[in-house]
């Protein structure tokens, strides 16, 4: 089984550094199952290509502790040829350094995202091309996939579960491969050691920052973990892990979104901002896309001219603030009728939010890292295709207002990014060139006339 990753990044020889592998060296390690060997094919300035080369010793499988149930298993079977958890573990043993981000002579480099090719050839994938997307697309990755045909002469085998998988995306190193660290195996779905607690703790480490809010991430668990009190337990601490991602953050200075932004009521404004628009487009139907924990839910089932009401958020906690904020155990059944809470991916398509007449999005693209916005731009403005979206996101030039703020600094700590308001323009025109849909953009709050106003506003029509 063969794994390839490659960079274009200038200079693309930092492909070493980051391995802490010398490209000018065949570097071979012995594992119990067999030997690795790493190696790059390609080594320049303009392009560098690591390899690793795990060769799977069959005998070696028969003669150690095998979870298979059938002998003849132990001696046919695809374990030597196809990435599974040995690739898994060939990859946390070599490439473990990059793995944590631990860099001497590039300290900066490991947390830079730079362009990344992997190449896996050939892959298990018990589940089908299908599942192949379903795990990697939501993490910002363009998928290229091949199946290898199984023989034609013999139909009755089925569909092949094997494939050559290529990755790409700007990214850092270490998050690729994290990912695939943890999905191969998933992919696979047979790990060839015991499964224990200590694999429960070892996904959620491994997964801190991404598992979380994946809309996969069940599956993921019950296929990593196998069996269900494992499974239980890691889906709980992955809830719990959610939790302080839609709380207000305080930094070092005491101060968080919610103290700079009410001096100046900008959530009221930007609700009643986002309603005008909403009501001047005659929209009946409209889906809070990230709705949290339901402000503005709770200003839309309060304007009887909106018919039905869908708010999606990736987090349970956060839903169930929204209902306890709506009251919806106590709301009159004619009111309830209107309101729908759903847990759900922005950067994964969902049918559940096509056929709206108008989609909201409010502060919500910051908290996304900027590899994923091509993803929720294709879920909103492709699939979804509303004939109005509302986008509002924070003005980064404003910034400098809130004297309590360090420089530098963004408005809440979950931010990946914040935007001047040239940088949200060019952006949502682009997204607008390429979906066919008209932008407009207003200010909202109180305006400066040299930085703007704190909040930025883009109306998207369908043309």
């Amino acid at each position: 089984m063969i794994l390839e990753i490659s960079t274009t990044h200038r200079p693309a020889t930092d492909l070493g550094y980051l391995l802490h592998k010398n490209p000018a060296r065949v570097q071979t390690f012995d594992f119990s199952f067999g030997t690795a060997h790493v190696f790059y094919p390609v080594a320049t300035p303009e392009v560098c290509t690591v390899a690793l080369l795990l060769d799977v010793d069959p005998i070696a499988l028969v003669r150690r502790p095998s979870p298979s149930s059938g002998r003849a298993h132990d001696y046919v079977n695809d374990r030597p040829y196809v990435a599974s958890s040995f690739l898994s573990v060939a990859i946390s043993r070599l490439f473990g350094s990059a793995m944590a981000g631990r860099t001497t002579d590039r300290p900066a480099l490991a947390d830079t995202p730079i362009p990344l090719v992997a190449k896996v050839g050939a892959l298990a994938c018990r589940g089908g091309e299908a599942l192949l997307h379903r795990l990697f697309a939501p993490l910002g990755y363009t998928i290229g996939a091949r199946s290898h045909d199984l023989d034609p002469a013999l139909p009755d085998l089925g569909p092949s579960a094997y494939f050559t998988l290529e990755l790409s995306a700007t990214c850092r190193l270490r998050d690729l491969l994290t990912h695939l660290y943890v999905l191969v195996p998933v992919l696979d779905a047979e790990k060839h050691y015991w499964i224990g607690d200590a694999e429960v703790e070892k996904l959620l480490r491994h997964g801190e920052g991404w598992l979380g809010e994946h809309p996969e991430r069940e599956l993921i668990a019950r296929r990593y973990l196998r069996y269900a009190p494992l499974v239980r337990q890691a889906l709980a601490q992955l809830v719990e892990e959610d939790e302080p991602e839609f709380e207000e953050h305080e930094d070092a200075r005491g101060t968080d979104e919610r103290t700079l932004e009410d001096r100046v009521r900008l959530r009221d404004q930007r609700v009643g901002s986002i309603l005008a628009v909403l009501r001047d487009c005659s929209a009946r139907r409209v889906v809070d896309l990230g709705c949290g924990e339901g402000l503005l839910l709770q200003a839309l089932i309060s304007d009887a001219s909106f018919q039905h009401i869908l708010g999606i958020d990736v987090s349970p906690r956060a839903l169930d603030v929204a209902a306890k904020r709506l009251n919806l155990d106590r709301m009159p059944s004619r009111r309830r009728e209107r309101l729908d809470l759903k847990q759900g991916s922005l950067i994964y398509r969902d049918r559940r939010i096509e056929g709206f007449d108008a989609a909201v999005l409010s502060e919500v693209i910051e908290h996304l890292d900027p590899a994923r916005l091509r993803a929720l731009e294709r879920v909103v403005f492709e699939y979804a295709r509303p004939t109005t979206v509302v986008i509002t996101t924070p003005n980064v030039e404003y910034n400098v207002k809130f004297e309590t703020l360090p420089a530098g600094a963004f408005r809440h700590t979950d931010h990946r990014f914040e935007w001047t308001r040239s940088e949200f323009e060019a952006w949502a025109q682009g997204v607008g060139e390429r979906f066919r849909y008209d932008v407009r953009f207003l200010a909202v709050g109180p305006e400066d006339h040299a930085v703007g106003a704190p909040t930025q506003m883009g109306i998207f029509t369908r043309g």
